[in-house]
């Protein structure tokens, strides 16, 4: 192996961004270790000719995480880039979701994000060096009607990315959330769950956003392959950003969102802000 070239690992390769993502870092000869949750589809994707090893991980399972890592550093020797791919929409009313998806929500989106990034470090940190790719969405800064529960998930995994950015700093460990917009992946169709209201209360502000979801996979206006080349695009940075939203969409609604909090910042400010002791 040579030592110029970076060993990705990404989760969630099947489909959407982890596939598309696989396939840029092959392209610029970069080494790849994708996980699945079928081995059919590990034992197609290995091809260590070409610098590809497929490892079985539901991020979900801690003995599936250890092994697969374990696996990717007997092979390649190192992990550059962990990208925290995996994971799906639980979509509905927070009222409405059963307890159970809640917590598989959050099981995958943060739980299994954070325990791969728990099974990653000590390499990284002997390397004294790396990228964490946290593949959030706009939906982790943004909260929408119809996606309280993800909101939630999404949410909790930006904010792990602040901290571990400000602890890794020091060891050259670089972190990066990514935010997708929509994008023409699985996310809106067979990837996700969706619960449908039956309370009258939220058909319009959670029902009629269902029905436009629905609708718009398929037809999303992000192209799942230039948002992978961004995600390589910016571990080549010197000095990479915190945040990369991805997408018209995203970057619009982010400087609303920036734009809406400084004027509500500046509004009630008088309430807000004289509420510390007062210095005799």
């Amino acid at each position: 192996m040579k030592a110029d070239k970076k060993v990705w690992l990404i989760t969630g390769a099947s489909t959407g961004f982890g596939k598309e993502l696989a396939k840029v870092v092959e392209e610029k000869g970069d080494l790849v270790v994708a996980t699945f949750r079928k081995q059919a589809q590990v034992d197609n994707f290995t091809s260590l000719e070409k610098g590809k090893l497929g490892v079985l991980i539901d991020v979900t399972n801690t003995a599936q995480i250890t092994s697969g890592v374990e696996k990717a550093i007997n092979q390649f020797g190192k992990i550059d880039v962990l990208v925290n791919n995996a994971g799906y929409g639980s979509l509905g009313a927070i009222e409405e979701i059963p307890d159970a998806e809640v917590r598989k929500q959050f099981e995958v989106n943060v739980f299994g994000a954070i325990n791969m990034v728990k099974a990653v470090l000590p390499t990284m940190r002997k390397q004294r060096s790396g990228h964490i790719l946290n593949v959030t969405s706009i939906g982790g800064l943004i909260g929408f009607g119809a996606s309280g529960i993800y909101n939630g998930s999404k949410f909790a995994l930006e904010g792990i990315g602040h901290s571990l950015r400000i602890q890794l700093k020091p060891l050259g460990i670089h972190v990066t959330n990514i935010e997708p917009g929509p994008f023409r992946t699985d996310w809106a169709g067979r990837s996700a769950t969706f619960v449908q209201s039956e309370i009258e209360d939220y058909k319009e502000t959670v029902g009629s956003m269902l029905d436009g979801i629905k609708n718009l996979s398929g037809n999303q206006a992000g192209d799942p392959y230039l948002a992978a080349k961004a995600m390589y695009a910016i571990t080549q940075v010197e000095h990479p950003p915190l945040l990369l939203p991805l997408g018209n969409a995203a970057f619009t609604n982010a400087r609303k969102f920036y734009q809406e909090a400084i004027k509500s910042l500046d509004a009630f400010e008088y309430i807000g802000r004289p509420t510390d002791f007062v210095e005799e």
